[in-house]
């Protein structure tokens, strides 16, 4: 359908839908929606089914926006806003978001922000035209989130000419012939890391993660033909912000996409941080950073936030629907509808079948699927994990043997997801006196990184939820944790003799803070190094799990040999991976089951076992294709 025909169509259904006291005094393509403008906004809001008959009807998502004649100024808003909304709320801070006709309140408590029945916001909302939306203060302010709030603002103009170009090629006719589709392999494949895959139908291109190889230097490949020119692409979705799946997404911008960008709101946020972070590594460490900072802020005004079961047009035969993956904050699994139902797929991203100490287990229920691509870290048949009580019962012995004995403990972590669920092991098991008190140390992003949890406390399990903004018990909170924000700091706790654990990026040993932790007391026999999470081939922690007796560094214009005496452990309870038992019920209770599966995101012997193990279990087509190698689903 071209745009002039979806507007016409779309004036088409408001005549029929709407009554004459209503008018739409504008119509947009914004991005994958439809926004309607409007003088009457309570018509739409006010618990009619406008909106819907009007969605319906199209096929679309349909916003409804206030006409901008009827929004008062910022300035003026504010006060009424200050003055509606009881003290009791603690109101916090206002975001104003012009391009949607919304304002974002804080509140310490949103109930009262919100009023009986939302007597508050229904107030607000004839008052000043803006429609409210009431969320929690973070318990921890985060730098990151305030900075994309404001950066979001300052770029409004540029980013809302941006959002009505995707609409109007989203809105492109599509070509009569009938629908073909293929998944090409462009990263991840037989191996774990630079993860990329290209779906491809006559009408459209969509790329899915790109990212690093933390072991190499090695790329997806950017070079095959199918992905080129990258302004051929008509859109990248984000299945989560770990650095092997978004680490590459700048260089796409830099290099000529000039498409949008689709994941959830905390995986954008925590994307950034980590992208900034891995500029700010390559730099340190006397290295060429592949894109910038100006990259990285280019990606965030090109993203476009979704909810999860939020069914979004990505392209003229394609829709999107994300759904919780249980892996890290926002992760997703990327389920693409395509043509009028000619084909289903689902990509799963990084999954975790079990539900963790934050998060709710990966979504296993769609509309339809006929293919599934699965990741298959933990696919051997001996790759089964401890439980999460198990896991932490391991910890609770190894840290309190290591301080028994006057050690201290490194725990290498990712600053998303494995450290918060540690702080949340260590929390407990020291306020219970099952592990000796001790000051535990943040080092690297991981303090920033738990502030964004907070932010999205709707992504967290209910019981968590619960724990922190219900009973006022937030064990990120808690004494025993302290921030290393300084160079001076580390030094200090290096050399400090008082028993200690820290918790310090990177997860994998490649590089960060952790190795200046590992240098110092490696050679000490009372300390302990502690992994929870996996290590690829190729990183300095996988040749430590390997045995490795003698790390070299280079101090200076000469190399310093560092013997490793520490007490070395590894806890696969804690990893956000799903085991090779829990890859098996995932597909064993997937409603509905998928024709074919292809594995991906796993060492080569690892994805063959867990192919073949499917195929004779279940009778599915399963496949293990090479990188370079192109699937036809239709």
């Amino acid at each position: 359908m071209s745009y002039d025909s979806l507007l016409e169509r779309t004036r088409e259904a408001l005549n029929e839908v709407l009554p004459e006291t209503v008018e739409v005094t504008d119509i947009e393509l914004e991005g994958p929606h439809i926004v309607l403008y409007t003088k009457q906004l309570d018509a739409f809001l006010s618990g009619g089914d406008l909106l819907r008959q009007v969605a319906q009807r199209l096929h679309r998502r349909v916003v409804v926006r206030s006409d901008p004649a009827t929004l008062v100024d910022p300035k003026e808003a504010e006060k009424v806003i200050r003055e509606v909304i009881p003290p009791e709320a603690e109101l916090n801070q206002l975001f104003f978001e012009p391009e949607t006709g919304e304002v974002t309140i804080e509140a310490a408590n949103p109930g009262a922000a919100i009023g009986r029945g939302g007597s508050v916001l229904n107030d607000l909302k004839r008052k000043i035209g803006w429609v409210p939306t009431v969320v929690r203060t973070p318990p921890i302010p985060s730098k990151t989130v305030e900075e994309v709030r404001i950066h979001l603002r300052n770029s409004f103009d540029d980013r809302h000419s941006f959002l009505k170009k995707v609409g109007i090629r989203i809105a492109r006719d599509p070509l009569p012939e009938k629908l073909w589709a293929r998944s090409t392999a462009l990263g991840g494949y037989r191996e774990v890391g630079r993860s990329a895959h290209l779906l491809t139908t006559q009408n459209s291109k969509v790329l899915i993660d790109c990212g690093i190889d933390p072991g190499s230097d090695r790329t997806p490949f950017f070079n095959a033909p199918e992905l080129l020119p990258l302004d051929s692409l008509d859109a990248v979705v984000v299945t989560h912000a770990h650095l092997d799946h978004c680490g590459l997404v700048p260089v796409l911008l830099k290099y000529g996409y000039k498409g949008p960008v689709y994941c959830t709101a905390p995986t954008r946020d925590l994307m950034t941080l980590m992208l900034l972070d891995a500029i700010k590594v390559v730099n340190q460490e006397a290295r060429r950073s592949l894109y910038d900072s100006s990259h990285v802020r280019d990606l965030v005004n090109r993203t476009v936030p979704l909810r999860w079961g939020e069914t979004t047009d990505i392209a003229p035969d394609i829709r999107l629907t994300l759904h919780n993956a249980g892996h890290i904050l926002g992760s997703s699994i990327c389920h693409f509808h395509l043509g009028e139902g000619d084909h289903n797929l689902a990509y799963s991203g990084d999954i975790k079948f079990e539900r963790s100490w934050l998060f709710d287990p990966a979504t296993n229920r769609f509309p339809r699927l006929e293919t599934l691509v699965l990741e298959s870290t933990y696919g051997g048949y001996r790759d089964l994990q401890p439980g999460r009580l198990q896991a932490t019962e391991q910890f609770t012995h190894l840290a309190t043997k290591v301080l028994a004995r006057g050690g201290k403990l490194i725990v290498p972590v990712f600053a998303v997801g494995r450290s918060q669920e540690v702080m949340l092991v260590l929390e407990e098991r020291m306020r219970a006196g099952q592990i000796p008190k001790v000051p535990v140390y943040l080092d690297g992003m991981i303090f920033e990184a738990t502030a964004i949890h907070t932010a999205y406390p709707e992504f967290l399990n209910s019981q968590l939820r619960t724990q922190i903004f219900q009973q006022g018990d937030n064990p990120f909170l808690s004494d025993i944790f302290r921030r290393v924000d300084s160079g001076q700091m580390r030094s200090g706790i290096l050399d400090s003799k008082e028993p200690c654990i820290v918790l310090a990026t990177s997860g994998m040993m490649s590089g960060g803070p952790v190795m200046e932790y590992f240098r110092a007391w490696a050679p000490d026999e009372k300390n302990g190094l502690l992994f929870v999470g996996y290590q690829a081939d190729g990183t300095f922690g996988k040749r430590l799990q390997r045995g490795l007796s003698e790390a070299t560094f280079l101090d200076g214009p000469r190399q310093a040999s560092v013997p490793v005496r520490l007490d070395l452990a590894t806890i696969e309870g804690f990893s956000g991976h799903s085991d090779r038992m829990q890859l098996m019920n995932f597909v064993a209770s997937l409603d509905p089951r998928p024709q074919r599966v292809i594995l991906n995101h796993g060492e080569e012997s690892k994805a063959l076992d867990l192919s073949s193990s499917l195929h004779k279990r279940f009778g599915l087509e399963s496949r293990v294709p090479y990188n370079l190698e192109a699937i036809r689903l239709l």
